[in-house]
C-alpha cells in the first residue's frame, strides 16, 4: 500500500515538475526533487529510470548537484522568483507583508548565490593552489 501511495505521489509531482518546465511559475526543481524522494522509496526501476532522464540531468544533477548554472539562467531564476514574490505583494496592500517578501527575496538571491557560484569558485581556486603545489 504504501508503495503504491509513493508511486501515485511520485507520478503527481513528475507532472507537475514537467510542466513547470513550460509554465514559468510552476518550480520545476522542486517537484523534480519530490519525484525523487518518492520514487526512491517506492520502486528502485522509476528511480532509476528517472535520474537517467533528460530532465532530471539538466535540472537536478547540473544546476544542483554540480553547480553548473550559467549567468543567464541565474537570471532567469531570480525573474521567476521576484514575479512569484511580487504577485502577493501588488495584490495585498500591507506594509509588514511586503517588508517581509522583500527581506525573504533578497535571501533568496544572496544565498543561491553564494550556493550556486560563490562556493564553486572556491573549490576552484582550492584545485589550482593544490595542483600548483604539486609541480
Amino acid at each position: 500500500m504504501k508503495k503504491w501511495l509513493f508511486i501515485i505521489l511520485g507520478s503527481i509531482t513528475f507532472a507537475i515538475g514537467t510542466l513547470g518546465i513550460f509554465l514559468p511559475f510552476l518550480p520545476t526543481t522542486v517537484f523534480y526533487l519530490l519525484t525523487g524522494f518518492f520514487w526512491l522509496r517506492s520502486s528502485e526501476k522509476l528511480h532509476q529510470k528517472f535520474i537517467q532522464s533528460k530532465n532530471y540531468q539538466k535540472y537536478i544533477q547540473e544546476t544542483l548537484v554540480e553547480k553548473k548554472i550559467t549567468n543567464k539562467g541565474m537570471i532567469k531564476m531570480f525573474l521567476m522568483i521576484l514575479i512569484v514574490f511580487a504577485i502577493p505583494g501588488i495584490l495585498v496592500n500591507n506594509l509588514v507583508m511586503r517588508i517581509t517578501l522583500t527581506i525573504v527575496y533578497v535571501a533568496h538571491v544572496i544565498g543561491l548565490t553564494w550556493y550556486l557560484k560563490g562556493k564553486n569558485k572556491k573549490q576552484t581556486a582550492e584545485s589550482v593552489q593544490l595542483g600548483d603545489g604539486n609541480d
